[in-house]
């Protein structure tokens, strides 16, 4: 059995990527059986989407979730009486703590022996008529009935939607029949009911859901406040609801740093002990070196920074699995209209704190196509967990007490900075009206230790599997050619990384940095974890895969704070790591804009760090 997970679908109109992807799947993806996850305290909004399925024609079953919260917001559903009203069976299910799972998986596979197709429901008589109409004239084209559902493709055709039909449709005549049909019953929907044929049709969907709703839900009538709304009259409160989010955010870093110092201790000793054995269990050599300074002081040095990562992407599930982070965008829509993006846009841009590569992927929620590119472009601005190590490494060098405050300032710096990238793509590259922001607000939930540990997991295994690969590729070949030619100073100026640090160093000496940063920086083009494990080869310290070490090294060097700083700014900017790159070019569907990210970032992030630290050496600070 295979499971297809198509998640936060609330329509099949397919105007944003992710519904398209939801619609064709359904369509096209030869699915047996379709379940769909219902919210019981927001009937009316979720049916919408029950409705479409029923128009596909696949076999359906509903899983009634959040029962509970609608029983103590006073909803009574009549289960029974709703499942035959839509001609679908239902079971009522609390997935976060398990209830009614079994019962629904019994109810899946009863339907899988013994499929049946639900009935098409009456959308008022002119609608029905107009579907009616069209079906009729769809058995002059057989072909397209083989591939879609009728009664689909007819709703789809009289609300204007062609995207089904084979582009030779202009020169088949009975294709074209069927068009005629479609537009003429268009027409006469427009005419009786004086609005367009797709809000007829959409009037007709609510209007049936409305009917069914009302014989089948009581609600409470002593107008009574669901917990939910108590608790946003604080945490929306137009005063309050701005400074508790910033507290919680301010809350999600101490968390992150102040526990996972502990762990972080430990990861650290357990590889200076493996390396410190391994050296002495191994003669001196090529061989020996690869091991130690290579692999264990490469991905050792980057690995010690895991438990901040997944403390942060904890934080980050916990956050959004109590229905938080809605608010939170619902707070920022305000901000996010400043920078001329849709209020949806903060979600990618808020799990771009955790990784860019999911933030890309995330404005497939975004409906416009230019929210959407505008959002790629910025959201590599977020300061991804990759980055934290090279911040927390170069800070806890140079900058003693204040190293906390300096981190935070680059999280504060790059949300400033899409602000402002934002503003000017939209006003000069990428025009347009701004679409309204319409957001669900979920009621609160008491998130589950296994649902956050498991979209924790989900998270974090994607940067154990860079350590695996691309961090510790980047770490062996950082080796090479700090170590080569074999028997030179490793990472001296005869190697060959010396030599390529001399050969860019011109470009990035006027921001205080110089050789070694030179190739560190070249070498986080391809994962900025990367950036970490360089520094600890060209600096020699690899057998000790010691960020205490590497950090006293850092601090002795010619690296002055204010240089420190300007090479974290640069960092910050600069282009986003190959994943990053090529999520931009599959969501966009063009190099053209991947190839943008790159350089603009790249060009933004030299003037940024010249500025920090030409600007801080006149102001006496260098």
């Amino acid at each position: 059995m295979r499971i297809v997970d198509l998640p936060g679908t609330y329509s099949l109109t397919a105007h944003a990527p992710d519904e398209r992807i939801a619609r064709d799947f359904v369509l096209h993806g030869g699915s047996d059986l379709v379940i769909a996850v219902v919210d019981a305290s927001n009937l009316e909004r979720n049916l919408y989407l029950v409705l479409q399925l029923i128009e596909i024609g696949r076999p359906l079953v509903i899983a009634l979730n959040m029962s509970d919260i609608a029983k103590a917001q006073g909803i009574a559903i009549n289960v029974p009486a709703l499942s035959q009203l839509l001609g679908v069976p239902i079971v009522e299910t609390c997935a976060n703590v398990g209830r009614g799972v079994e019962e629904l998986w019994t109810t899946a596979l009863r339907m899988l022996d013994h499929p049946s197709i639900p009935r098409a429901l009456s959308y008022g008589r002119q609608v029905d008529e107009a579907i009616a109409a069209v079906r009729q004239s769809l058995a002059h084209a057989p072909e397209l009935s083989e591939q879609h559902p009728d009664t689909w493709l007819a709703v789809s055709l009289i609300m204007g939607d062609y995207t089904h039909l084979p582009e030779t449709r202009e020169a088949d005549p009975r294709i074209q029949r069927v068009l005629s049909a479609a537009r003429s019953a268009a027409r006469h929907l427009e005419e009786v009911t004086g609005d367009t044929a797709e809000a007829a049709v959409i009037n007709g969907r609510y209007g049936a859901i409305a009917g069914i709703v009302r014989k089948a839900v009581a609600f409470p009538r002593d107008g009574r406040e669901s917990p939910s709304d108590r608790i946003d009259r604080v945490l929306l409160h137009r005063i309050w609801g701005m400074p508790i989010l910033l507290a919680a955010v301010a809350a999600t870093f101490h968390l992150t740093f102040s526990i996972g110092d502990y762990p972080s201790a430990w990861i650290e000793a357990g590889a200076t002990a493996l390396g410190a054995r391994i050296a002495q269990s191994m003669p001196d050599g090529m061989l020996r070196s690869l091991i130690v300074d290579g692999v264990i002081g490469g991905v050792g040095g980057v690995m010690v920074f895991l438990p901040q990562i997944f403390i942060l992407f904890a934080v980050i599930a916990f956050l959004e699995d109590s229905g938080y982070m809605a608010r939170a965008a619902f707070l920022m829509d305000r901000t996010m209209h400043r920078m001329r993006l849709h209020g949806k846009a903060f979600i990618p841009m808020v799990m771009g704190f955790g990784c860019n590569v999911p933030a890309i992927l995330a404005t497939r929620t975004l409906e416009s196509p230019r929210d959407r590119l505008v959002t790629m472009l910025v959201a590599p601005l977020m300061t991804c967990s990759a980055r934290l190590p090279v911040y927390a490494l170069i800070a806890g060098s140079l900058f003693g007490v204040y190293a906390g405050l300096a981190i935070a300032s680059m999280y504060v710096l790059g949300v400033m900075l899409a602000a402002i990238v934002a503003r000017v793509l939209r006003r000069y590259v990428m025009r347009g009206e701004e679409d309204p922001f319409v957001l669900e607000l979920p009621p609160y939930h008491r998130p589950t230790a296994r649902g956050v540990i498991i979209h924790t997991w989900e998270r974090g295994r994607l940067f154990l599997q860079k350590a695996g690969t691309v961090i510790l590729a980047g770490a062996v070949l950082m080796w090479f050619l700090s170590a080569f030619p074999w028997g030179v100073e490793m990472g001296g100026p005869e190697s060959y990384a010396g030599r390529l640090g001399r050969w860019t160093e011109p470009a990035i000496r006027p921001l205080g940095l110089g050789s070694n940063e030179a190739v560190a920086l070249i070498s986080g083009f391809v994962a900025k974890e990367i950036v970490v494990s360089t520094l600890g080869v060209l600096y020699g310290l690899g057998s000790e895969a010691d960020t205490a070490a590497l950090g006293r090294a850092i601090a002795s060097s010619s690296l002055t704070p204010l240089g420190g700083y300007a090479f974290m700014v640069f960092v910050l900017i600069y282009s986003p790591c190959l994943a990053t790159i090529a999520a931009i070019r599959r969501e966009s569907g063009s190099w053209k804009w991947a190839a943008l990210a790159l350089g603009y970032l790249t060009a933004l992030a030299w003037l940024a760090a010249f500025v920090v630290y030409q600007g801080g050496r006149l102001l006496g600070l260098g």
